[in-house]
């Protein structure tokens, strides 16, 4: 018997949709190992988005203008990275209680910012605000939506003490997609991770926050 014929049609159509996913040019995304224990059904998507070359064309902010900057005044060709994340499709064909469907999509994104945003009040609302506006600009209809907004202080000791101290932004989140139909939820978590990376465009209204490079 042929392994694809243990796999539920829903999923399989689900799979399609992810293969049609029109993603942001500047990420660079990859399958992952799912995890075995959260679904009878997973896949699961790695992603991350890297400082453009010198020769780019897009208008930048955040942490791609500085590292870009950066980069100008020196001969490492080494790449920076700007923003990392994971994109998780969970199905479970007896439904959960949990999740309201048979389906929950989980990500999680990083990005490391400027050490004064470590003390903005709206940091976590911003973040989580970029995950709503851009699941709303690509039309991904969805239903039972959480998450936790983290920073995280990182701090270097001894004889790395003269490491500077950085401040990342992580974005746990999950929720449930209206139909199996995952395409646009896909395609919203590109632009998500993009924007966290601080590359444009940014849903309208929305301010960048200041990133720095990581060394």
């Amino acid at each position: 018997m042929n392994a694809l014929d243990q796999v539920p049609p829903d999923f399989l159509h689900a799979l399609g949709t992810l293969r049609k996913a029109q993603c942001r040019k500047e990420l660079r995304l990859a399958e992952i190992p799912a995890p075995a224990r959260l679904a009878p059904f997973a896949v699961a998507l790695g992603a991350e988005v890297m400082a453009p070359g010198t020769g780019t064309a897009t208008p930048l902010h955040g942490p791609a203008a500085m590292a870009l900057a950066s980069a100008a005044g020196t001969v490492d060709d080494d790449e920076t990275e700007l923003a990392t994340g994971r994109f998780i499709l969970l199905h479970d064909p007896d439904g959960s209680a949990v999740w309201d469907g048979e389906f929950r999509i989980v990500t999680y994104i990083r990005a490391e910012l400027e050490p004064d945003m470590g003390n903005d009040e709206m940091l976590g609302t911003v973040a989580w605000t970029w995950l709503v506006e851009a699941l709303e600009n690509h039309k991904a209809q969805y239903r039972a939506a959480g998450g936790t907004a983290t920073r995280v202080l990182s701090e270097s000791f001894g004889t790395l003490a003269e490491r500077p101290g950085s401040i990342d932004i992580e974005l746990r989140a999950s929720w449930t997609p209206a139909s199996p139909d995952v395409t646009a939820h896909l395609e919203a978590w590109s632009d998500m991770v993009c924007t966290f990376a601080g590359l444009p465009p940014l849903p309208d209204g929305v301010t960048p926050l200041p990133h720095r490079r990581r060394n």
